[in-house]
């Protein structure tokens, strides 16, 4: 279990070259006003064999080996990360909004998750491509990765945005935040659902059902659409309830000693019953993310507060500069395709969302502002691409690309709203302002009628 002591400052050595490049990367990307993230995985790209790896590439392969303890020790971390990212993604999926926001909630999630899945499912099945799938991807688990990369918003990298923009208390911060936690929830069930295919193809079957032990691909699709949902089902009706009454139990021994430590037992704990269950991990965290983002007294919030301090100072960036490492842009990254798939993904999404955004009401430059925020993919655009590359759903080259898609429409998302802001404009109008303002332009027989003057 112990480690020699070279092999010790090896492993430290690695973790702290991962953390400056990715606090550097993310703070220059801070400066500029653009996600902390996108500079954190810009970091992880300096070490990996795109730059590092192309100039010295032996320096790159010693400090940051694929085998061996120091690979051991980073892949325990990364994973932590991924969870711990999760985690804090499910604590921010509370369901704002209410009133004359929800039909516009509404049509939006509607429009811009049905059809932009429904579209990449159908793009995936007509296009070639095979040279995009994992050894253990097939032609429908890729489909389903195709269409919830062309669907996904960030909930965490839109409402950092957002954040910094000052704007998180308004309706407009309200109603894509609604959206995006929807969507989420769903496509984050069936990642579940892909991953539990992923794994009823390939030998390492582990859980339930691999007690199972049926070849039968029905019985496979049946039981990872089932399980995954049950399991959401079950914790979303009583999961609050149970981690509040656990929380507060005279006889929770580790909530007295260390809230956090409750916390991190709390997720892991829920993530070692997905394993169980034959799910993989990060649907746990997600979940117990959601069970414990209840309302807070001060304590709570505290508490949560440096979880999430520690995750972002340590565990996160460690993950997404892991990531940069893995992406190889020189030798496994196909150009012409990731193009194609950057300009069809923003299209259809940005398309979907204005639509239902127009159905359900808003004028036009509200459309358009609702349609770009919620074409950010972030965090979670970033996840599916790793747990999809980890279970050997996709190839090295589908990857990168969906890292890159993740990366560059958060930008986009980012500078279109800092611009908006920056100008002066308003990124949503009221609906009953505007009928106001019409009334009020009308003429003055109509403005006095509308005003509740008589007709002469």
């Amino acid at each position: 279990m112990s480690l020699k002591a070279a092999e010790v400052a090896h492993v430290l050595l690695a973790i702290i070259t991962l953390l400056l490049c990715a606090h550097c990367g993310g703070r220059i990307f801070e400066l500029i006003r653009q996600p902390k993230v996108i500079g954190e995985i810009v970091g992880g790209l300096v070490l990996g064999p795109t730059l590092l790896g192309e100039f010295f590439p032996e320096a790159q392969h010693w400090l940051f080996p694929t085998t061996g303890p120091t690979a051991g020790v980073l892949g325990a971390f990364y994973n932590i990360g991924l969870l711990l990212l999760v985690y804090l993604t499910g604590t921010e999926m509370r369901m704002p909004g209410g009133g004359g926001e929800r039909r516009t909630v509404g049509f939006m999630t509607a429009s811009g998750l049905i059809l932009p899945f429904t579209f990449g499912l159908i793009i995936a099945r007509f296009v070639d491509t095979g040279q995009l799938v994992g050894s253990n991807g097939s032609p429908t688990t890729l489909a389903l990765i195709f269409g919830m990369a062309v669907a996904v918003t960030s909930v965490p990298v839109i409402s950092r945005i957002m954040l910094d923009l000052g704007i998180l208390n308004t309706v407009f911060a309200r109603m894509v935040l609604a959206v995006a936690v929807i969507e989420d929830i769903l496509l984050y069930v069936i990642l579940a659902i892909v991953l539990g295919l992923a794994q009823a193809q390939a030998s390492d079957a582990y859980g339930l059902w691999a007690l199972i032990g049926s070849d039968s691909m029905g019985l496979a699709v049946a039981y990872f659409t089932i399980a995954p949902l049950v399991f959401l089902a079950i914790f979303l009706r009583f999961g609050p309830a149970l981690f509040a009454r656990m929380t507060s139990s005279p006889l929770n021994v580790l909530e007295r000693s260390s809230p956090v430590a409750f916390r991190l037992f709390f997720m892991f704990l829920l993530c070692v019953g997905c394993i169980g269950l034959g799910i993989d991990a990060i649907f746990g965290a997600l979940v117990a993310g959601m069970c414990s983002s209840g309302p807070e007294r001060e304590k709570e919030a505290k508490t949560q507060e440096t979880l999430r301090q520690v995750s972002i100072g340590f565990f996160i960036p460690v993950y997404f500069a892991i990531v940069g490492i893995k992406l190889d842009l020189l030798h496994h990254f196909d150009l012409f395709f990731f193009c194609w798939f950057l300009v069809l993904a923003c299209v259809v999404k940005f398309t979907s969302v204005w639509l239902g955004a127009r159905l359900a009401g808003e004028d036009n430059p509200s459309a358009v502002n609702l349609a770009v925020a919620m074409n950010a993919r972030g965090g979670p655009g970033i996840v599916l691409a790793s747990t999809a590359f980890g279970a050997k759903i996709i190839n090295e080259s589908f990857f990168a690309s969906l890292v890159l898609l993740s990366i560059i429409t958060s930008q986009l998302a980012g500078f279109w709203l800092w611009k908006v802001i920056g100008r002066g404009g308003e990124l949503r109008t009221d609906p009953r302002a505007r009928q106001e303002a019409t009334v009020e332009k009308g003429t003055p027989v109509a403005a006095q009628v509308a005003r509740g003057g008589r007709k002469p």
